[in-house]
């Protein structure tokens, strides 16, 4: 063997070693590479899943928050409808006149005081139409112009004129105690709903014009 062979046999094993080195410096990158390809899409799907949650929290937020809102703008409109129908028990307006009902509570004699004071007088119902009008607002038991108290038994109203027709609860006029001789309509059957009380009982009042 001469020496130039030695010499390229000796270096075979340092070629091979080279290429092992490089071989495994390539697979240690490709590895790194992908690994690097998966954190990054890693990632990706976090931010995605974020921004999915964030947009479904919003959506959720305003939705809440419409709702609350809807909420407020019934109870305002509630509000409103009631105010409405208050000023409207309080003062309503007919072809035949004008109605008003007083806020409290007193017996009859001031009732009928109280409407004088506002240029009215204690209601009177002489027919059905009327009695059945009234009937549809009352909510509370009220005073209307009719008593006795000038003649047990004998019912005027208060402009003198006598009753020609009554819508009495079944059983009324009793004259119960010997003291009733004022009458007042119950928000019952709007045909059956007078009462005759003691001119000191408390009850609201409607007012005629």
């Amino acid at each position: 063997m001469d020496i130039d062979t030695v010499y390229e046999n000796v270096g075979q094993p340092e070629t091979f070693g080279q290429k092992h080195r490089q071989t495994e410096t390539k697979a240690k990158h490709c590895r790194g590479s992908r690994c690097l390809v998966l954190i990054t899409a890693s990632l990706g799907i976090i931010c995605v899943l974020l921004l999915v949650f964030i947009v479904l929290l919003n959506i959720s937020i305003t939705a809440e928050r419409d709702l609350i809102k809807s909420y407020k703008n019934t109870v305002e409109e509630l509000n409103q409808t009631i105010n409405v129908l208050q000023d409207n028990n309080a003062a309503l307006l007919q072809r035949k006149g004008w109605f008003f009902m007083s806020t409290e509570a007193m017996n009859w004699s001031d009732s009928r005081q109280y409407c004088r004071d506002r240029g009215a007088d204690l209601i009177i119902i002489n027919t059905e139409e009327k009695q059945k009008f009234i009937s549809s607002f009352t909510a509370d038991s009220v005073w209307i112009g009719l008593s006795d108290s000038e003649k047990e038994g004998t019912m005027k109203w208060v402009d003198n004129s006598p009753l020609k027709r009554g819508f009495w609860i079944e059983g009324e006029p009793n004259n119960l105690g010997g003291d009733e001789d004022c009458v007042a309509l119950y928000p019952w059957d709007p045909l059956s709903s007078w009462n005759d009380l003691s001119c000191s009982s408390t009850e609201k009042c409607i007012c005629e014009k």
